[in-house]
């Protein structure tokens, strides 16, 4: 996998964080992983080491029920960041809510993944999320390029 491509998964549940990392690495996807335990930490983490170091992860990975920050107000305020806009979030939740769907969707996430309970059906899930973002999409020059405050 692209290990100079970075992905900021952002999950306040220690053991889905865990699962998360363990399916990347059984995936054989070797780029750097950022947890951030909350939505304060994500938005603080972004914004302060794309500005430190000039880049942004490949892909953030989104949960919604966050402490201090909710998924959607992470999304809100990368949305409403030129240096963030383009940014891609999937959101990555337990939820089957239509209307966290609907909201996600209406805020600008690029996608919607539903975490499943089965471990060789996250595995295969975190295998293509990994393949998908680091490895095929095609990111903007601006998204690779240090950010300016």
């Amino acid at each position: 996998m692209m290990a100079d491509k970075s992905i900021l998964l952002v999950e306040d549940n220690l053991d889905d964080a865990q699962l998360t990392l363990r399916a990347f690495r059984k995936s054989g996807i070797d780029s750097p992983v950022h947890v951030a335990t909350d939505g304060a930490e994500a938005i603080e983490w972004l914004f302060s080491r794309s500005l430190a170091t000039g880049g942004l992860p490949a892909v953030v990975l989104l949960d919604l029920r966050l402490p201090k920050l909710d998924g959607f107000e992470v999304l809100r305020r990368l949305r409403a960041d030129d240096r963030t806009r383009l940014l891609p979030v999937v959101i990555l939740t337990s939820s089957k809510e239509e209307p966290d769907l609907i909201n996600g969707y209406r805020l600008g996430a690029n996608s919607y993944l539903r975490k499943p309970v089965e471990f060789n059906q996250f595995l295969e899930i975190a295998r293509d999320l990994g393949r998908y973002w680091l490895e095929w999409n095609e990111l903007p020059q601006a998204l690779t390029m240090p950010l300016r405050s």
